[in-house]
């Protein structure tokens, strides 16, 4: 189970003080997939940043399996995160001189070479990028881009998927299959949240609540 439990991030700046995150709780179980659905500046990416461990929050925790991540010092977090937990991003944040093989294998840290690779060329298989895995991302379509980043995410298999915009920038098709594999992803026995301000998004999940200013609606 994922727990979040009264999470608040505050931003200080000329302008004065921005509540980005107010005092939100929510849980995601085991084989569920959860929207957290918004207009732009509600605060969704803070909140996810906060979930995964790259973003401390001011107050509140974040517990995944058991563990409190604002508890573990920042090494033994960054361990747990590689290990534990995967993100996929709208702008994919792929390695631009690195090849669609080597973009996926980039988070192997956490797996022995020859399983990351073997578990690499199924990912592979399983996106339909074989015949693009020695391209590099400025070859790929903006579709193949996010099919290589939601592979990278899965390579090491990891309990909690988190997923911001992910279908922000990809056509009908290919915002289907991402829609798709993040709900059969939650149902073999993981746990999917995905941030998105597309109300057609948020329908293909379990649940969804609803973020303004901050707040939980």
């Amino acid at each position: 189970m994922l727990e979040v439990k009264n999470v608040s991030k505050v931003f200080r700046g000329p302008n004065g003080v921005l509540n980005a995150v107010d005092n939100v709780s929510l849980q995601v179980k085991t084989g569920e997939f959860l929207a957290v659905h918004g207009p732009s500046g509600s605060g969704k990416t803070t909140l996810l940043l906060s979930i995964g461990g790259l973003e401390s929050p001011d107050k509140g925790n974040v517990i995944v399996e058991g563990k409190n991540l604002y508890r573990m010092g920042s090494n033994a977090r960054a361990r747990f995160r590689a290990a534990n937990i995967g993100f996929v991003f709208q702008q994919f944040y792929l390695i631009p001189y690195l090849n669609v093989m080597d973009n996926i294998l980039a988070p192997s840290i956490a797996l022995p070479h020859s399983e990351a690779s073997k578990r690499a060329e199924e990912l592979i298989e399983k996106f339909k990028l074989t015949d693009r895995s020695s391209h590099k991302p400025s070859q790929l379509s903006t579709g193949e881009r996010q099919r290589t980043a939601m592979a990278r995410a899965l390579l090491n298999n990891p309990k909690l998927l988190l997923a911001d915009e992910p279908t922000g920038n990809l056509d009908g098709e290919n915002t289907e299959i991402i829609l798709s594999f993040l709900s059969e992803f939650a149902k073999s026995g993981k746990m999917v949240l995905m941030v998105t301000h597309s109300e057609k998004a948020a329908a293909y999940a379990d649940r969804e609540i609803h973020l303004k200013k901050g707040k939980v609606q």
